[in-house]
């Protein structure tokens, strides 16, 4: 069954959650140390980040910089197939415009379908961090709207050059992203309604929202996406406060607001024990508020928050 299948078919609210692939040469240890200590919840599924290439500075001998253009995260189909031979749980690898060219998106998919694979998320994916905004690369994408595109020619048998392909394999199913406090590069959030609209219209099959700490927000994003013909499951993404630093960092990487009461009780703390535990007990707020309004899954992102994650899951599922 694919996500919108499994998502739909649970008569309680779905548990998934969101990895990294290990930093180059790290290894999988720590990354099958986060699933071990989530999978007694009953994940329906894992999603896969995938990563772009990025400019590095590495000093040499003679005092100079040398400017190297690395993947720090590579292997995103590799540890895919890693999980799904480890774990009985279902993956959903990212699929990204950013840093990518038409031909590796291609690839990309042909591996993922050689591994049977039949659900991902399409996404634009972060500007390079060297770039004031984001920029294509060559033969590249502007847009998530190109990618799915892409996907659909794929999926009707047809390669980019619009070859036919001699063994078409099952279609993709995809979700796409959506954000209750509008994407940073929309003029407004009515604009930013009318591409997730144009997204499910293309054929996504549901979405997943960028993090947040209000519900209201979700609420209210969720109560306009209806009202502009959204019909596809809007999945709410949460990721617990864990560090004092990130009462400045979340808002400003994420482009969200922290609600008031959830500012007053951080401006309280002053270690990074005291934020956890708020964060942890914020969660639990947060997620049986949702699914008291019935959502159809929650969708966790992982990095540096799994310990939280497990206490949270421990008290609502």
């Amino acid at each position: 069954m694919t996500v919108s299948e499994l998502i739909n078919k649970t008569e309680k609210t779905a548990f998934s959650f969101e990895v990294l692939p290990p930093l180059k040469g790290t290894g999988t240890s720590a990354l099958f140390s986060t699933i071990d200590a989530l999978k007694e919840f009953g994940p329906e599924y894992i999603n896969i980040t995938t990563h772009r290439s990025e400019y590095v500075y590495v000093e040499q001998p003679d005092g100079t910089y040398l400017r190297h253009f690395v993947r720090r995260r590579p292997g995103t189909v590799a540890v895919a197939s890693a999980i799904m031979q480890k774990y009985d749980i279902k993956v959903v690898p990212h699929v990204v415009v950013s840093g990518m060219t038409r031909e590796d998106i291609e690839y990309m998919l042909l591996d993922l379908q050689f591994l049977g694979i039949q659900d991902i998320l399409i996404l634009r994916g972060d500007k390079a961090k060297e770039e004031a905004r984001f920029m294509p690369v060559k033969d590249g994408y502007s847009h998530a709207t190109e990618l799915i595109e892409q996907v659909n020619l794929f999926n009707q048998g047809k390669f980019i050059d619009g070859t036919p392909i001699k063994s078409p394999g099952a279609p993709f199913s995809y979700g796409v992203a959506a954000y209750p406090e509008k994407h940073e590069e929309a003029p407004n959030l009515e604009f930013d309604l009318q591409v997730l609209k144009k997204k499910q219209d293309m054929g996504a099959d549901y979405a997943v929202t960028q993090i947040f700490y209000d519900n209201e927000k979700y609420f209210q994003f969720v109560a306009q996406a209806r009202e502009m013909g959204v019909t596809i499951p809007i999945i709410p993404g949460i990721k617990p406060m864990a560090k004092l630093s990130q009462f400045n960092v979340l808002p400003k990487t994420f482009h969200l607001d922290l609600p008031e009461a959830l500012s007053k009780e951080m401006e309280k703390c002053t270690t990074d024990a005291e934020v956890k535990q708020l964060g942890i007990e914020w969660g639990i707020q947060q997620c049986r508020e949702l699914m008291q309004h019935h959502v159809p899954s929650i969708h966790f992102y992982s990095m540096g928050a799994t310990e939280s994650i497990r206490e949270i899951a421990k008290e609502i599922y």
